[in-house]
């Protein structure tokens, strides 16, 4: 005999909810997970009537789950927002161009224009060329800070201040304990951020998903029968995040609240006002006028390492370096 969904207490449950192990039938489940993303909406101010927020779409699980739930919530709560896809195209072949055909399809299911910018139109550079030019060591060094300004770039260029992103629980709490391995404390101050952006930022940054488990998001989608794409990437293994996720899906399994444990510890790493590292200077990058903490942004930093053949480059303060092409330089100015 199944066991009674301990939410209604009417139908037999269908899953076990792995922040909490509630036991729920899928009807229940779906509200209450709409409910807390709702409730962490309203609780941050996240959106603003009549305001336009581009999602930051890759077909992945996260984004795909995130715009089909951000639409639902629309409509049953009038946020009054307009939704639209902005994708990023790396230029991973065999990776990212199918991620991209769901994507496509994912605008029309959810009914929002969509919009894709390519790394190779932005910087002259693929992530295949890249990794082809410094192998399969730090390239996603490269791809996030790449992936950060082109979202940006994309919103600045439609007349979007809005970005949310599909980064759920796992992944803040990765964030936070890299962060600690790295002893990157300017970091840690912020990395629990819901929203990021202040008045000198051009484009806000939020997310919705920050206080939902990944395996909660994968359940959602597979009850949904939400279409997403499933693929890893080609070039993820190597990533130092792999050795944080390893570690949290460990400390997962013995206690389940360790993620949101993780998270709210790091919230209490904050850096007193007068603290050196605190103090975060917003300018504009001398070279593409992105605004940047630094003289020369990082992505500018990467560019004229790989311009010059010279990718090894370390991101340290005020670091400089050889003027970007003229042809890339255009494409960067705001």
């Amino acid at each position: 005999m199944k066991p009674v969904c301990e939410n209604c207490f009417k139908n037999d449950a269908a899953l076990k909810r792995p922040r909490n192990g509630m036991k729920v039938c899928k009807e229940c489940f779906f509200m209450l997970f709409e409910t807390e993303i709702h409730q962490t909406i309203v609780d941050n101010q996240l959106f603003a009537r009549n305001e336009t927020v581009a999602i930051g779409a890759s077909g992945g699980k996260d984004s795909t789950v995130l715009a089909s739930v951000l639409k639902t919530l629309n409509a049953r709560y009038d946020y009054g927002v307009n939704f639209v896809l902005l994708s990023i195209d790396e230029g991973i072949k065999g990776y990212r161009d199918d991620s991209l055909e769901t994507v496509k399809r994912n605008q029309v299911q959810y009914d929002m224009p969509l919009e894709i910018l390519s790394y190779d139109k932005l910087y002259g550079w693929t992530m295949d060329k890249i990794v082809a030019q410094i192998g399969k060591k730090n390239n996603c060094t490269y791809c996030g800070v790449f992936r950060r300004q082109a979202l940006d770039r994309g919103c600045v260029q439609n007349s979007i201040g809005h970005v949310v992103t599909g980064h759920n629980a796992d992944d803040v709490a990765e964030t936070v304990l890299m962060n600690l391995m790295r002893g990157d404390i300017q970091r840690l101050d912020r990395c629990c951020d819901i929203v990021t952006g202040d008045s000198s930022s051009r484009v806000k940054r939020s997310k919705p998903l920050m206080y939902c488990y990944e395996k909660e998001i994968v359940l959602y989608a597979h009850y949904k029968n939400l279409d997403y794409f499933s693929t890893e990437c080609t070039y993820s293994p190597e990533a130092f995040r792999g050795t944080a996720r390893a570690l949290i899906k460990n400390l997962e399994a013995v206690r389940p609240s360790a993620i949101l444990d993780v998270i709210h510890s790091g919230k209490q790493f904050q850096l007193s006002k007068k603290s050196k590292a605190r103090q975060v200077r917003a300018v504009q990058c001398s070279q593409c006028s992105y605004i940047s903490s630094n003289t020369v942004c990082k992505a500018c930093v990467l560019l004229n390492g790989l311009n010059a053949s010279e990718p090894k480059l370390r991101l340290t303060e005020d670091e400089g370096g050889a003027a970007l092409p003229v042809r890339v330089l255009e494409k960067l100015q705001f």
